[in-house]
């Protein structure tokens, strides 16, 4: 039986060690399974995008750089040949796929494998159910420095989805979340420690799946500034007085200078016409 440090959920170290289900950790750790499961994960993170150009694709070359005999020189058929500074690449990279498939009880058995070996070393911690509903990092942090792994590499495994412990372990490079069954072999290897919560281990249905999250208190809005006190506003019955009045005053005064512009051209035009000219006589012949 494989036992393994059983901590609270703030981090408190309990009396008893924590004894681990046999029919998983039964202590078998398969070398020759993990690495064939390390180099097909690490073979399908490949893209296989690259691609050089052979001579077919190099723009150019169309013409013969010479004659075909007669100069001395070898012959040559075009200048993108991969003989040539600047031709073509022969047996360059192309685009291909890497992926590999692995069966599913040998994946199984890495997972299995990968487990059993960090349990093996002491490098796997049980914890109660995590508490924490809202993300905070600082909150993650210290239940870190609690079980003494703040500066390793950590894979916590939790039972189900936890979006806000996703979220408080974003900030921090050295610290991966992942739910208990989704975790990998490779997952478990790149860790140096691995914390489990307890009721992932005991097979325990994870209700609810997705956990509920609730986001942190918000700030208190600033109190917006006093205004300043506004000026005593006039009635409206004097404001509206005073602008009729105003406007009624020149109105009558300006009516004396239409009546004056009016009658200054009419006696100009009555001076300026010029006196009746008298009828020539007529001529003698009754023209």
């Amino acid at each position: 039986m494989i036992e393994a440090p059983h901590y609270s959920a703030a981090g408190a170290r309990k009396s008893g060690a924590y004894a681990l289900p046999e029919a998983y950790f039964d202590g078998t750790v398969n070398k020759p399974v993990l690495h064939e499961a390390v180099k097909v994960y690490l073979a399908n993170q490949r893209q296989g995008t690259h691609q050089t150009k052979t001579r077919s694709f190099v723009s150019g070359g169309n013409q013969k750089p010479w004659k075909q005999k007669g100069t001395g020189r070898a012959r040559q058929g075009s200048t993108r040949s991969p003989l040539w500074p600047g031709g073509g690449t022969t047996f360059g990279p192309q685009p291909r796929d890497y992926r590999l498939a692995m069966p599913r009880k040998v994946k199984q058995l890495a997972r299995r494998s990968a487990l059993n070996a960090r349990a093996s070393e002491g490098s796997l911690f049980v914890v109660e159910r995590f508490e924490q509903q809202s993300p905070k990092t600082k909150a993650l942090v210290e239940l870190l420095s609690a079980l003494g792994v703040a500066e390793r590499k950590v894979l916590i495994l939790t039972h189900g989805v936890s979006e806000a412990l996703v979220l408080s372990a974003r900030n921090l490079p050295r610290v991966d979340v992942l739910p208990y069954a989704d975790a990998s072999a490779y997952d478990v290897l790149w860790a140096d420690v691995v914390v489990v919560e307890e009721p992932a281990l005991v097979s325990e249905p994870p209700v609810p799946f997705v956990r509920p999250f609730v986001p942190g208190p918000k700030a208190a809005p600033a109190e917006p500034k006093a205004a300043a006190p506004k000026k005593a506003a006039k009635p409206k019955a004097e404001k509206a007085a005073a602008p009729k009045a105003e406007k009624k005053a020149p109105a009558k005064k300006a009516a004396a200078p239409k009546a004056e512009k009016k009658a200054a051209p009419k006696k100009a035009a009555a001076e300026k016409k010029p006196a009746a000219k008298k009828a020539a006589p007529k001529k003698k012949g009754g023209k």
